[in-house]
């Protein structure tokens, strides 16, 4: 599967980045979704979808209160206009020479650099290198809806891994999880209680 460009970088710090979208592109990433920064010399950022803010404008503002509005007229906006679509990325690893490291990316990407999602396969392969490290970095950033965001991860990444043939791959996930949170109590309970919520076999 060709990987899908979804938007270009706004601005990047040494743990995320923001990336702008046309409405028009809103279908393909998905909250939760792993996406993928390509760079120089085999070099890429891999990160996960933790919002998608859309903000208005003037003429959002005028239209909302308009009665009666008409759908030709809400698709011109949608479609025609650059309405402002922005998508919040946490970094959680990257590769290099061909090695996946669950580490922070040495270095962040430029700003305009384009953004794509990940195939089923890549995701298989960055979920199934190492030892879940790349579960550090969401759990300790406090901005995040963690029980929601692991649950939509985790959702993705098992049917890719059953898919693959590794029907396993979510009990070793879930039991990790446990591990890290098994200090923190309330944030346990809160991500048991959204992964039952999802559709995830074998949970």
């Amino acid at each position: 599967m060709s990987a899908i460009e979804i938007g270009r970088l706004l601005r990047a710090g040494t743990t995320g980045c923001v990336i702008g979208c046309r409405v028009s592109q809103l279908d393909i990433p998905v909250f939760g979704g792993l996406v993928s920064i390509p760079l120089e010399s085999g070099y890429q950022v891999y990160g996960l979808i933790h919002d998608i803010h859309i903000d208005d404008d003037g003429l959002v503002r005028q239209l909302v209160t308009t009665p009666n509005l008409s759908e030709d007229v809400l698709l011109d906006n949608r479609i025609n206009r650059n309405v402002p679509v922005e998508i919040s990325v946490l970094f959680c690893g990257y590769e290099q020479a061909g090695r996946i490291s669950h580490l922070l990316p040495p270095r962040p990407p430029l700003s305009l650099d384009a953004i794509y999602t990940c195939s089923p396969e890549e995701l298989v392969r960055f979920t199934g290198t190492g030892q879940f490290g790349y579960f550090r970095h969401i759990l300790r950033n406090e901005e995040v809806p963690l029980g929601e965001l692991l649950a939509a991860h985790l959702e993705q990444a098992s049917l890719a891994h059953a898919a693959a043939g590794n029907s396993a791959w979510i009990c070793s996930a879930t039991q990790e999880l446990i591990t890290l949170l098994r200090d923190d109590y309330p944030s346990l309970v809160g991500v048991l209680s959204a992964l039952r919520d999802a559709q995830i076999a074998n949970f």
